[in-house]
């Protein structure tokens, strides 16, 4: 039993020793870098656990790489891969990382420099140029990697092209990395290159546009705010404005119940202002079915950022006035009331044209008093001479449509005693057994009643009653 266990011990030993020495593949190289020559010939050796795969920079050609793969080791338990990189080339600088095809995160990688005094940088000058996004609160990268370890270089900006060193600070250098910018203002934005010298030669990278995406849309618009009705056959047209900060970069969408099985099409524009940015997209349907009723949904998307706005779209299939009244023919007011509104029901498509008579003449013209809002007449101050009869003429001479409504409105007025409004002199006593005569002038809408009481005076040193 001692025996047996000291066996399988060992063998577990051995596999846990075996396996960690192979936890990730190993290079046959020692050093983190290596620095070649141009055309000559870059060769590496992996060694590890399971089956390998490369990693290698992306400006290589087929014809310069070859990759030979085997099984390895005295027992053929393990697995090996070169990688030859034939007439190497300035551009071949980079990383090249040795992985597990199984495990990508366990891997091993090496830097290789590939020299030439011509091409100082990776990306030289004659390359297009390049654009890079500048994230807040995010360092900036500017790419410009050297071909050799100890190449240094200072950072320019066009147009004025002043060079920034790197201070350690917030300017760091890196040769396998380029300039990294710890906290990039807005001055980091436009175009940069990189430059360095050799043999009293300036030498430049290629050109980096540094672009500050922004993604705050400020306001999004419809040109109409409530519904928008419509005949069917006739044309719609719907301007879907954004306005973004400037540097936005939005994409405006539409979405509604037709767009699978109406012809349309949109038109785009962008306005640019000092201050920010207008994105216009217009959406037209020329001839419109009743399968484009419904709601209509401008999205504007930016980053992150998404604000839209609806607009309902109802479609008829012909013109028409519906006119009734409200609460009936016959309408009720006060006389000092501060404004009366006549309201009719009206339903109305194409918006027709509204006019108010009095009595058979145009409202407004009568009187000041008298004003339209809308399609209802309102009477400011009213007085007992606005009683009358009121008739709506609602039209539409493009369609030949006519309706009218008379209604008639009655003024009330409080009841009032016209003596109490004249100051009268006591008549004094009056013979007794005389004839006299009291007169009581009343006005009122409707006309009041009128009733006479007789209150008896009290008798002397006495105080009447109050009455309840």
């Amino acid at each position: 039993m001692d025996l047996a266990l000291f066996c399988l011990l060992c063998g577990l030993y051995s596999v846990l020793a075996r396996e960690g020495r192979y936890s990730a593949p190993v290079l046959d190289v020692k050093s983190q870098q290596l620095v070649l020559g141009a055309d000559q010939t870059l060769l590496l050796n992996c060694r590890g656990r399971w089956k390998l795969s490369w990693v290698s920079p992306p400006m290589l050609t087929a014809e310069q790489v070859k990759v030979v793969s085997s099984r390895c080791g005295r027992t053929k338990q393990h697995y090996c891969s070169r990688l030859k990189i034939s007439r190497s080339k300035a551009e071949n600088t980079g990383l090249y990382k040795c992985y597990y095809e199984h495990r990508p995160e366990k891997n091993t990688s090496v830097y290789a420099f590939i020299t030439d005094s011509y091409r100082p940088f990776v990306e030289h000058s004659e390359m297009s140029p390049n654009v890079l996004y500048k994230k807040d609160k995010e360092s900036l990268i500017i790419p410009c990697r050297v071909t050799h370890p100890n190449t240094t270089a200072t950072l320019a900006k066009f147009p004025d092209e002043k060079r920034l060193s790197p201070d350690q600070r917030n300017i760091l250098w890196d040769s396998t990395i380029g300039f990294i910018i710890r906290s990039p203002t807005f001055y980091y934005t436009g175009p940069f290159f990189c430059e360095t010298s050799r043999a009293g030669v300036a030498l430049k990278s290629r050109i980096y546009i540094v672009h500050r995406p922004v993604s705050n849309i400020l306001e999004v618009f419809l040109n109409s705010s409530g519904s928008v009705q419509a005949l069917k056959g006739e044309t719609l047209v719907l301007n879907c404005t954004a306005t973004g900060e400037l540097n936005t970069r939005v994409n405006i969408t539409w979405d509604y119940p037709g767009q699978n099985n109406s012809f349309h099409y949109v038109t785009k524009r962008i306005q640019r202002h000092r201050t920010h940015v207008l994105f216009y997209s217009i959406l037209t349907i020329p001839k419109l079915q009743f399968s484009d009723r419904g709601q209509f949904t401008c999205r504007v998307s930016s980053g992150g950022n998404v604000k839209q706005q609806n607009v309902t779209v109802t479609i008829y299939d012909h013109p028409f006035i519906r006119l009734k009244p409200r609460h009936g023919c016959l309408i009720e007011t006060e006389v000092g009331q501060k404004s009366y509104k006549i309201s009719p029901k009206i339903r109305a498509f194409p918006t027709p044209e509204i006019t108010w008579l009095k009595d058979g003449r145009v409202a407004a013209e009568q009187c000041s008093r008298y004003n339209l809002e809308g399609h209802s007449l309102v009477i400011r101050d009213v007085a007992e001479e606005d009683a009358g009869k009121y008739t709506i003429l609602v039209r539409n001479q493009e369609h030949g449509l006519c309706q009218n409504l008379t209604l008639i409105l009655v003024v009330k007025a409080k009841p009032q005693i016209g003596e109490k409004a004249v100051s009268l002199q006591d008549p004094g006593p009056v013979p007794q057994g005389s004839r006299q005569t009291l007169h009581c002038t009343s006005h009122g809408i409707p006309p009041p009643h009128i009733h006479w009481s007789w209150h008896p005076c009290p008798a002397k040193g006495l105080v009447a009653a109050p009455r309840a």
